[in-house]
Formats: C-alpha cells, structure tokens, sequence
C-alpha cells in the first residue's frame, strides 16, 4: 500500500519546483527503469504491481496493487511499475566533438525524441538553454526511452557558451545552405532552435554556419518541420559526411 505522504510527494514531482526541492524524479515502465538502474543514477524506490526487479533490494521496492498505482502514475493508462531516482549533480561539459546545442525547445516529446536522437547518433553532449523543459520532466523522461541514462544533459547560458568555444558553431535557418551539399566535420556545435520561433536573433548572430534542410514538394507549402524530425536529418547528414 501506498501512503498519503508517499503519493502526495509523488504525485507533486510531475512539477519541476518540487523535483529540485526532493532531487527526485519519477519514471513509469519497465524499459526505461531498467535502463536507469543499469546506469549511475541512483535509484530511492521501486513500486510495481509484479513480483519483478529481483536485483533491486527488498527495502528499496514496494509491491502495490493497480490502484495505488493509479493514484500515483502520471499517465493516463499507467504500466506495471514507477521508480523514484534521485537527481544527480550536472557533470562538466564534454567540449569536444559533436555537440548538440538546443534553443528554448519547450515541448517534453520533442526534448525527449531528441536525446534518443543523440543516444543512437553517438552525441554524447546535449547542452540546453535554461528557458527550455525540463530533462527531468515525467513526459520526457517517457519519451527518452532510457537514453537519458547515456547522453550527458547540461542546463546553461548558450551565448555565453557560445562566446567562449573554440569549435564551428552550425544552425538551422530556411534561407541556409543545403545540408545535402556541405561539407560537415566531426567536431562543431549544432544549434537547433525553439519549436515556433527557431534560433533566438541573439544566437543566430553567433553562428558562422547556417545550414538549412531543403523542401522537394512541389508547391513548397510547408512551413518547417518538427524539430526533432530537422535534429535527426540533421545529425545523420554529420555522421554520414
């Protein structure tokens, strides 16, 4: 059974103030706690409606009914289980390589579509500006897939980082050059901006290579594409070239 405090603490970290005020976070599923307890992050407590997750210590686990589970799951229709992890310190920023770098990104699917990206195209830096969701927001964390527990996520002022960097910087524009013609590097920063508004003007100054994803359609109606659709093309054409 699952008490008042427990589901009362549980339920308030599907907002960001109370996940730093606890350093908690919750993840829902099988796949993605096992990933998480697989990786460094430390985990508080398991609750599950099975009699799984054999390695994890009898008092660091709850078998619960789908009732409690119900009170306490974010999702409409909640799995099998929910694990508290605690939130760890930021790591130092890996300045070498390929370095994914987002713009304001506000939508939890979206930032959580974009580090599987990362996770499958071996960028093991993603760097966010402060205005953008929370990484430890319980729909990203869904829509990592576990993959959070690889890509090493750091929250900070991007023009200062920016300013400061020594790798070509790279950004999504529509009137750039076509990325299917360009000549990409191993190492350098990517920029992509927020979901309505792109790169911030303050940024786009900063960036001496502007790139853009070409439309093939016939009547050229589209306005842009979704975010994470421009991180993927974006990412595979820099390890293709």
């Amino acid at each position: 059974m699952v008490s008042k405090n427990q589901i009362k603490l549980i339920t308030s970290l599907q907002q960001k103030k109370y996940r730093f005020a606890n350093q908690l976070f919750f993840a829902e599923g099988i796949k993605v706690i096992q990933e998480l307890l697989k990786s460094n992050f430390e985990l508080d407590h398991l609750y599950t409606t099975q009699r799984d997750f054999e390695e994890v210590l009898a008092a660091k686990k709850s078998i619960i009914d789908d009732t409690d589970l119900k009170k306490i799951s974010a999702l409409t229709t909640p799995n099998s289980c929910l694990a508290l992890f605690k939130i760890p310190a930021e790591k130092i920023i890996k300045g070498s390589g390929l370095i994914l770098a987002l713009d304001s990104i506000r939508d939890p699917g979206n930032l959580g579509t974009i580090l599987r990206l990362c996770d499958w195209f071996g960028i093991n830096q993603l760097i966010c500006s402060k205005d953008a969701v929370d990484i430890y927001n319980p729909k990203v964390i869904q829509a990592t897939m576990g993959s959070i527990a690889r890509v090493n996520v750091n929250y900070i002022d991007l023009i200062s980082f920016i300013e400061q960097t020594k790798l070509p910087v790279f950004g999504t524009f529509m009137d750039g050059k076509n990325i299917y013609k360009s000549n990409l590097p191993h190492e350098g920063i990517i920029i992509m901006g927020n979901e309505a508004n792109g790169i911030s003007p303050e940024l786009e100054k900063m960036i001496q290579n502007k790139l853009t994803i070409p439309r093939f359609g016939n009547l050229q109606k589209t306005e842009s594409l979704n975010v994470a659709t421009a991180t993927a093309i974006v990412l595979s054409e820099f390890r293709r070239g």
